[in-house]
């Protein structure tokens, strides 16, 4: 069985800093870090999606975390196709547009590819420490299964090399019955991890709840089951779910056989909201050990 990493899909959510996790005194930056890092393994920086990051940022990530830790890294939302919004843009790119929002499309093709090649300067520090996991690209809810959509997925793989990426799917007919194997396959055909989810089901977001290795490296995300807040529009309320000790259990063995079948595993809580994300991913990882 390979190796298992768990952690939550943040250390700084707002609400977690005003729910008690962290201990009295630990509140600057370098201290929740470092903290955090002393409970879990791993860590998905999800503010990445909304502003890309700076250098500096990930060198003092890979300064203030032990030798062993990982960081996977949330693609800015430009480059997975997200509406963008103008001011999340580098201050200094030539952007023709008065759109509060951008797509890829009502940008530059330089442009584009500035903000890739900064995105992926950023990350060079983690690379370089041997803390860089994977660059996690979720994709929108209408990027649907086609030819084009899965060039661009190996357009955005080769753009990212030697950084690996791990593809997350927001649209149902990637994982259709009839589609499932052929997702699979290519996504192996190309080394490319497949992220499993456990997310509400009944939507065109909706991911069933597919467990497979595609990869060396194999992930799971656990987005929590506020099937009634999924489409909400508010973040907070969308992952304010805490997941019960059976809910869990029920994983176990699936995470058993993931672990099976790739080198490493990465288990992320996603249920943001206040501690919700690092007393699931604790409890889990007490769960997990029974595997060995």
């Amino acid at each position: 069985m390979g190796e298992i990493l768990i952690g939550t899909a943040s250390w700084t959510d707002k609400s977690l800093l005003g729910a008690g996790w962290y201990p009295k005194g630990v509140t600057s930056a370098e201290d929740r870090l470092r903290f955090y890092a002393e409970q879990f393994p791993l860590v998905e920086v999800d503010s990445t999606y909304y502003f890309p990051p700076s250098e500096k940022n990930s060198e003092l990530w890979a300064e203030r975390t032990p030798p062993n830790f990982t960081f996977n890294i949330k693609a800015f939302s430009l480059l997975t196709q997200h509406p963008t919004k103008l001011d999340a843009l580098y201050k200094d790119l030539e952007v023709a547009s008065d759109k509060k929002s951008l797509y890829p499309k009502d940008l530059e093709p330089k442009v584009v590819d500035e903000v890739w090649d900064r995105f992926l300067s950023a990350l060079v520090p983690l690379h370089e420490a041997g803390k860089l996991g994977a660059v996690l690209f979720q994709f929108p809810p209408w990027f649907t299964i086609g030819k084009r959509n899965r060039d661009y997925i190996i357009e955005c793989a080769k753009r990212c090399a030697p950084l690996r990426i791990a593809v997350e799917f927001r649209n149902k007919t990637w994982l259709t019955p009839d589609n499932q194997q052929e997702t699979l396959e290519f996504l192996e055909g190309h080394g490319l991890p497949f992220v499993c989810v456990d997310m509400p089901q009944g939507f065109v977001s909706s991911i069933p709840p597919v467990v497979a290795a595609t990869a060396d490296l194999a992930m799971m995300r656990f987005h929590g089951r506020n099937a009634e807040e999924w489409e909400s529009g508010s973040v907070q309320k969308r992952f304010r779910y805490e997941y019960s000790d059976e809910e869990l259990r029920e994983w176990v063995p699936k995470l058993g056989r993931l672990a099976e079948e790739a080198k490493t595993t990465h288990v992320l809580m996603n249920n943001c909201f206040r501690d919700y994300a690092q007393k699931n991913a604790k409890e889990l990882a007490d769960l997990l050990s029974e595997l060995r």
